[in-house]
């Protein structure tokens, strides 16, 4: 069975999060009366995806597992594939009419993206590249509701990032670590509502 509202909720109120709003920390955001209509927006789509008659509009079989996940997710080879994938976005939009901002499959759709240029990321790094499918895959098997932060933490405005006191002021690399991923010193929040919504955060280092 595909990702459903409650397992969504249920995520969000395992994990550690720290939202404020107006200073104040916010300790169960999903019933908290300033996010609990939109939290139960976001559980409502999943919910949809499941019933038994939008099952096959909503959703596919990935080809490693089975398991059925959005179609947001999908790799269209075909007209045909990339109609259905359409559909499925469609229906999710006509829910909520544009109103939730950047909706689950916004990311989901741009790491599909990445995923079938997996050859591009080759030529650069191997190793890279594979971190990045292995983290699709994760992504995509879970189902995940990802959000993304792509701005800068304030500074002197007036000056540019290479002028700035602190070098490492602004999002930059300062070593590779690991299976291809960067540490940076650079520290910055996300002002995005969806960004306390969702399951995870991307940041962009560009």
């Amino acid at each position: 069975m595909p990702r459903n509202g409650e397992t969504y909720l249920a995520d969000i109120r395992a994990e550690a999060r720290d939202i404020r709003l107006l200073g104040e920390k916010i300790a169960e955001p999903a019933s908290h009366p300033a996010f609990r209509n939109t939290f139960e927006a976001y559980a409502g789509l999943y919910d949809f995806q499941c019933a038994p008659e939008n099952l096959e509009l909503m959703t596919y079989e990935t080809p490693e597992t089975g398991q059925r996940v959005n179609r947001a997710w999908s790799m269209p080879s075909s007209y045909e594939e990339l109609v259905e994938r359409r559909k499925a976005i469609e229906a999710w939009c006509e829910l909520h009419h544009g109103y939730l901002g950047r909706s689950p499959d916004h990311v989901a759709s741009s790491m599909a993206g990445l995923a079938m240029g997996l050859g591009v990321f080759r030529d650069y790094d191997p190793k890279r590249a594979g971190a990045l499918e292995d983290y699709y895959r994760y992504a995509r098997d879970r189902d995940l509701f990802i959000a993304y932060t792509i701005i800068n933490p304030l500074a002197v405005l007036v000056h540019e990032p290479q002028r700035q006191e602190r070098v490492l002021l602004l999002m930059g690399v300062l070593r590779l670590v690991g299976l291809g991923i960067d540490e940076s010193t650079a520290s910055f929040s996300s002002n995005r509502e969806e960004s306390g919504l969702s399951n995870r955060e991307w940041a962009f280092c560009s």
